[in-house]
């Protein structure tokens, strides 16, 4: 099991890296993945990070296992640039339908996972103004830090990405790992 987290540029920093850095933290192996053939994506804010593949590397090397959790970091543009890559959507969609788990937060819920089918009454949340489109399909806004309803899992927006992190770690590793990460973490 691992934690593929999807680059695109204009992904939020702190969603991101504090999200994979929790994880790592956790003993999940994590992955990230830049949604375009180079290695190098830029950050919302300018910084320039180097993902551990790129797009054509990924589909081409990995294969998506079935307990693996998809994760979208938000951040503008880049949650719109992920709802725009139609084969990451795909592959999201599709992932979902075979009951795997895809992570969301800031902006990304309202925008990546608003695309995905048999959301009603699952409860999630986002950044403010981002919900109006999971909401038309059903699903539950739940103004929380981060909400896990299932296989799917979601959080409100950069400060709370840490949150967001721990709930995708419960999912993967359980609540002794997150307890061992928070303690590590002094929270």
């Amino acid at each position: 099991m691992k934690a593929i987290i999807f680059l695109a540029d204009g992904f939020e920093d702190m969603e991101a890296l504090s999200t994979r850095d929790v994880l790592l933290r956790g003993g999940v192996e994590v992955l990230t993945v830049s949604l375009i053939e180079d290695w190098q994506v830029d950050s919302s804010h300018g910084v320039t990070v180097i993902a551990d593949m790129s797009w054509p590397d990924f589909r081409s090397d990995i294969t998506v296992e079935a307990d693996d959790v998809l994760v979208f970091p938000g951040g503008m543009p880049g949650s719109k640039n992920l709802a725009g890559h139609s084969e990451l959507m795909e592959l999201m969609k599709a992932h979902y339908t075979a009951g795997g788990t895809v992570a969301a937060i800031c902006a990304a819920p309202g925008l990546v996972l608003s695309q995905l089918d048999r959301l009603e009454g699952k409860r999630f949340t986002c950044f403010d103004g981002f919900e109006d489109a999971l909401i038309a399909k059903g699903a539950v806004f739940t103004p929380e830090p981060a909400v896990t309803d299932g296989q799917m899992i979601t959080g409100r927006g950069a400060g709370h990405a840490i949150a967001f992190g721990l709930a995708i770690l419960e999912h993967l590793k359980g609540s002794e790992a997150v307890a061992k990460v928070r303690h590590g973490l002094m929270l």
